[in-house]
């Protein structure tokens, strides 16, 4: 998930090879065609027959099902995360249309490319933070004034300590009790502090829970605080002053390049902490990152075109996800645990298909709320860069799969901790870090140290064998490929701990999976992820091919 600079000199080690010609159209890949069009489809038949009323298990779970409105089926709504979203898709659209034209009004009220780059201060920024303290009040109600409270105090760290070493340290210390005090006290009742007030605990808006999302604000408030004593402390980071400011070309200078000391304010703080098209799930973006796009220079990788095929694409993806809801019920089965009698291909298409429905609902949620702010102008990085069937790398997933995550734990954990000069020491904290702020449970620290543990293989093999005197060898490719297949098993092992069936339906999973009966089971799954690897080391190839270099995740 963090590990960049060393993926980075293992794909400086590959490029030293010519790319290899393409096998698309060998008689190697025909094989794994076929294996495709006859497994493919039989695996999803089995998914379905085993979520149809005519199963035995149905009424086992049947009562978690919503009332659907696609193929005459219920509907698997069951994730109380995504249900969140699903359930609320016409208020986000609504405050989406409205946020929008309201910002597109005053965009002609107001043009900031009339004006030179520090003039451009208060209607927009003035703008954001209006709306979004509205749209807080309309979300959680009076559990707002908690909200603004933890980051006011936030700002207060910072603006107390400056750039001395207490700064990051009570940053962090603050931090990471309120994540572990939100989690202990339920978000807290203002009943706790006086009987009086306990009237305000029943005006808690459209989310009662503000306590669950405010994870990401956490990461937000870590990020102000960061830049803004790397700003005062590191005098050779050029700062975005009138006088020297050379306008960024690309994201990475956008993060790096300190701002104004003036643009580090409690106004453009809660701008940016609140900022609506970001707050409920990301994107991260940096608060350098931000104010460079708001108010000095905004993105030229956005274009009115890209950002409505984006649109598009994002209505396409909620469409799918309406589909498989509708067609495979494995997230009720799996609370209910209603898989008795299930065969061991039964059991593991209960877990792949909870873990792709994961899969899908993050990404639909950062793809909504990344094309929301695309449409106001910002840009920030994209999540989930490749489909969680394409890969085979555990360190290239996590890179991939919250992008911007990876850049913010890069950034402010890894790279202050050492970076790769600790590698193994730095993940085990980062990936421990990810857990707490996911959730404090024991299934997500159990993901968290088996991620870390699983991980260790990969890194010794990347560095005894990813050398050009192995990989020109006819073997490398299908030891690698045998290599990936184990790698995929404990990623899914791992995931389907933290995010799915928790350690004890993994261990039930195993149980089945691993006896008698599931040996041929376990065969033809080696043999279609050994061919699925493949071609995933084929599709990498072709964009070298394309690229003229292995892209970085």
């Amino acid at each position: 998930m963090v590990e960049d600079s060393g993926s980075s000199r293992a794909t400086k080690k590959k490029i030293e090879l010519p790319p290899s010609p393409s096998r698309w159209f060998t008689k190697e890949f025909y094989f794994y065609y076929f294996l495709y069009i006859v497994f493919a489809p039989y695996i999803l038949k089995v998914a379905y027959d085993f979520s149809s009323e005519s199963h035995p298990n149905y009424k086992l779970y049947s009562d978690k099902l919503s009332d659907g409105w696609l193929f005459g089926r219920k509907v698997d709504n069951s994730d109380s995360q995504f249900s969140a979203i699903r359930d609320n898709y016409q208020y986000i659209g609504l405050s989406m249309m409205l946020y929008l034209v309201l910002s597109q009004v005053l965009g002609r009220i107001y043009d900031q490319r009339s004006v030179k780059p520090y003039d451009r201060v208060t209607p927009r920024i003035f703008f954001i933070l209006g709306f979004a303290l509205l749209f807080l009040a309309f979300v959680y109600g009076l559990n707002a004034l908690k909200i603004l409270s933890i980051i006011s105090v936030n700002y207060w760290i910072a603006k107390s300590f400056k750039k001395s070493r207490l700064n990051p340290v009570l940053t962090w210390v603050f931090n990471m009790a309120i994540l572990f005090a939100n989690e202990k006290y339920s978000g807290y009742r203002y009943s706790m502090i006086s009987n009086k007030l306990a009237f305000m605990d029943e005006y808690s808006g459209l989310v009662q829970h503000w306590y669950v999302l405010f994870n990401i604000s956490m990461l937000r408030m870590v990020s102000f605080n960061m830049d803004y004593y790397w700003s005062l402390s590191d005098s050779s980071r050029a700062s975005l002053l009138p006088s020297t400011a050379v306008e960024p070309t690309n994201e990475k200078e956008r993060v790096n390049t300190p701002c104004s000391p003036s643009d580090y304010n409690y106004i453009y703080y809660l701008a940016y902490i609140l900022y609506t098209p970001l707050f409920l799930a990301g994107p991260i973006i940096t608060f350098n990152n931000f104010i460079s796009q708001v108010l000095r220079f905004p993105s030229k990788a956005l274009s009115i075109r890209n950002t409505i095929i984006y649109g598009l694409r994002v209505l396409a993806s909620i469409l799918l996800m309406e589909i498989l809801l509708h067609c495979f019920y494995v997230v009720s089965i799996s609370k209910a645990k209603a898989w008795s009698g299930f065969s061991p291909l039964e059991m593991g298409m209960v877990g792949y298909l909870n873990l792709k429905l994961i899969w899908l609902k993050l990404f639909i949620i950062w793809r909504l709320f990344r094309f929301w702010a695309m449409a106001d102008g910002i840009e920030t990085q994209e999540n989930m860069l490749r489909c969680m069937s394409n890969n085979y790398s555990a360190l290239g997933f996590w890179r991939s799969w919250h992008r911007s995550y990876n850049r913010w734990l890069i950034r402010y954990i890894y790279v202050p901790l050492g970076g790769t000069k600790y590698q193994i020491y730095n993940i085990g904290i980062v990936f421990t870090f990810v857990a707490l702020w996911h959730d404090i449970s024991m299934n997500l620290l159990a993901w968290a140290w088996l991620i870390t543990l699983f991980i260790l293989p990969e890194i010794v093999c990347t560095a005894l064998f990813a050398k050009p005197k192995f990989q020109v060898k006819p073997w490398y490719r299908h030891f690698a490929a045998a290599g990936a297949v184990g790698n995929i098993l404990l990623m899914m092992t791992a995931n389907l701990v933290g995010f799915a069936v928790g350690l004890e339906g993994v261990q039930e999973m195993i149980t089945r999976i691993f006896g008698i009966d599931g040996i041929l089971f376990l065969s033809t799954t080696f043999l279609c992820i050994f061919a699925t690897v493949q071609m995933m080391f084929e599709i990498r190839e072709h964009e070298r091919r394309k690229h003229g270099h292995y892209l970085n995740y």
